[in-house]
């Protein structure tokens, strides 16, 4: 990908609603959709096949892959990386500043959040900055995320708190005493060991 020029419109490599402020300088991957009033800044960096719904914000240096589903009024701030197939829910919430303060300039201090492959973020959480979400996580509704969340973990409340196990295709995961559970959807085998699960087998 390379910066957006005015023949990428032309030759309509991805779509931009016509409110949408695309500031030049950011890097849009081909058939990705940006919808009413988003702004890009200069500097973010988005994947292919990427949905940006409406009144989205999308910070200098923020990365997202490729089949990222970012839905309406989310704001996503310098230091966030999402890898391929994740989904930010509506209204959900980034911060990139631990102890943010008016009269102080912390530019310098942004702390990185990393959003694993296919994790999910719900309606209204919101991740306080500096954590990793593992890939396939399932951060619930309204959770507040303040610490690190492994792969294949449902979180939440307030803070989050791990309640259990979700497939890649967003089930739960109901282990036996072997440590085995199978996704009702696919079929997939994971392991359970040591605290950490693992994809087995399709």
């Amino acid at each position: 990908m390379l910066p957006i020029e005015e023949s990428d419109f032309m030759e309509k490599k991805f779509f931009a609603h016509e409110t949408a402020v695309l500031d030049a300088g950011c890097q849009i991957g081909e058939e990705t959709k940006i919808w009413h009033f988003s702004h890009l800044m200069s500097g973010c960096v988005i994947g292919r096949n990427c949905n940006i719904g409406q009144n989205v914000f999308v910070a200098d240096n923020v990365i997202l892959g490729n089949n990222v589903k970012v839905q309406n009024n989310v704001s996503i701030y310098s230091g966030v990386i999402c890898e391929d197939d994740v989904f930010l829910g509506p209204s959900m919430v980034f911060t990139n500043v631990v102890n943010p303060r008016s009269a102080v300039c912390r530019k310098g201090e942004y702390a990185v959040t990393r959003v694993g492959r296919g994790a999910t973020i719900g309606a209204n959480a919101t991740v306080v900055c500096g954590h990793q979400i593992g890939e396939y996580a399932f951060v619930g509704a309204g959770a507040v995320v303040t610490h690190d969340v492994p792969p294949f973990a449902l979180v939440v409340g307030t803070p989050a708190r791990q309640i259990g196990w979700m497939s890649r295709h967003g089930h739960r995961l109901h282990f036996d005493d072997a440590g085995i559970a199978v996704c009702p959807e696919t079929n997939e085998r994971y392991r359970l060991t040591d605290g950490r699960v693992t994809l087995e087998s399709c």
